[in-house]
């Protein structure tokens, strides 16, 4: 099977094509679900590339190669889920190792970086300011990785990925960047100074909220004990897993278009509503960020959050009264979802911290789909007005 990667190639035709070529056994087009643990030798370690399908499998070298190109990294490393991706990189940290992070981010890493990595010995610390200053604050000599998602999730900060990669690299760190939100279609975070990218390709990536999975890019040198730690821990995803995801990338640049167009369209509109107290996309001309993606991003998304006048009370009614909008946890599938992040995705941080975050019960994250826009601004327009009913 092919395994060529050909960045003359442009993004669309990448996502199609690379790793992808016709079977060499049986000239099929679409690349097969090699449903194997094990592998046949000639004799002892002599075979065809691969022994057992936890160390290799022919689906995912695919898959790998497909993710790789599209970050125009070294290598690809696919995981069972984004958390399992997330956990293969911070294994790389011992005792006393610090990581420095924004504060605004996943509750799910989060919950990893305080009840998994931290009674281990490593030392998460979280800034509020997400300046390259605000990062290079809390650095010092046992600083080893900076983490941070841009957009970040829920409240769709940008930070700087360029000028956080110099601060990281200046206290002799390495910048991670949690690429989930953007998807490699609209940023390339590896081209702007970071070392490492991770993604849940549960998300926009798979694209169809059918299969869990994840991935780190970068070089192959830093991927290295990474890639030891994938084999070691064996939190790899299947074959058809690896198939499922890989039938989902090729349409990635189609939809991506599709959910930037009808998040930039429902973001303006949102804006106008009476209901509607505070609209977070970088999208809008008003958000603080919106000039920095324009230039780190080649689309704004398709996640909007908002907080709604009426706080808590008016969050449960608008989250239980759309009928296209489902009420669910995730993001990025051709579906519109939508979710409360104080009881869902960001449950795991303890209130306080959350509310102070302004991640309070009053917030409602969109993920908006690819359906008619017009279908989907009806919706939340029902929604919106049964709130003053």
């Amino acid at each position: 099977m092919s395994t060529r990667t050909d960045y003359s190639w442009e993004f669309a035709t990448r996502a199609i094509h690379t790793g992808q070529g016709a079977d060499p056994a049986t000239g099929a087009t679409v690349t097969p679900i090699y449903a194997t643990s094990t592998y046949t030798q000639h004799a002892p370690g002599e075979h065809k590339g691969y022994e057992y399908s936890r160390s290799g499998n022919p689906t995912r070298t695919a898959l790998e190669t497909c993710l790789a190109s599209l970050e125009e990294a070294e290598q690809a490393l696919a995981f069972a889920s984004g958390l399992a991706a997330t956990t293969a990189v911070l294994s790389c940290y011992r005792p006393g190792d610090e990581v420095v992070a924004a504060a605004d981010l996943y509750g799910g890493t989060y919950r990893l970086l305080e009840r998994v990595f931290r009674p281990m010995g490593v030392v998460p610390r979280y800034t509020e300011d997400g300046s390259p200053e605000g990062f290079s604050a809390l650095m010092n000599s046992k600083t080893k990785l900076v983490w941070i998602e841009t957009p970040t999730n829920p409240l769709l900060q940008i930070l700087d990925v360029e000028a956080i990669a110099a601060v990281a690299h200046r206290h002799g760190a390495i910048l991670a960047v949690d690429n989930t939100f953007a998807s490699p279609y609209l940023q390339q975070p590896l081209k702007l100074g970071a070392d490492l990218v991770v993604h849940s390709t549960t998300k926009y990536i798979g694209g169809h909220s059918d299969v869990v999975g994840g991935a780190v890019m970068g070089s192959r040198a830093l991927l290295e004990p990474i890639k030891f730690y994938q084999n070691a821990a064996g939190g790899v995803p299947g074959p058809f897993d690896c198939w499922l995801t890989l039938r989902g990338v090729k349409t990635l640049a189609v939809r991506m278009e599709r959910h930037n167009a009808n998040a930039q369209e429902l973001a303006s509109w949102l804006t106008t509503r009476p209901e509607v107290e505070k609209v977070y996309y970088p999208g809008l001309a008003g958000h603080p960020g919106h000039a920095l993606a324009s230039r780190q991003m080649k689309g704004f998304g398709g996640m909007i959050s908002l907080h709604l006048k009426g706080g808590a009370e008016a969050a449960k009614r608008f989250l239980t009264g759309t009928r296209l909008f489902s009420l669910a946890e995730s993001l990025g599938g051709v579906e519109s979802l939508i979710s409360h992040p104080a009881t869902m995705t960001h449950a795991s941080i303890p209130a306080e911290i959350r509310a102070a975050r302004g991640v309070d019960d009053g917030l409602v994250r969109l993920s908006v789909g690819i359906e008619d826009v017009r279908d989907l601004r009806a919706d939340l327009q029902r929604a919106l007005e049964s709130l003053s009913a």
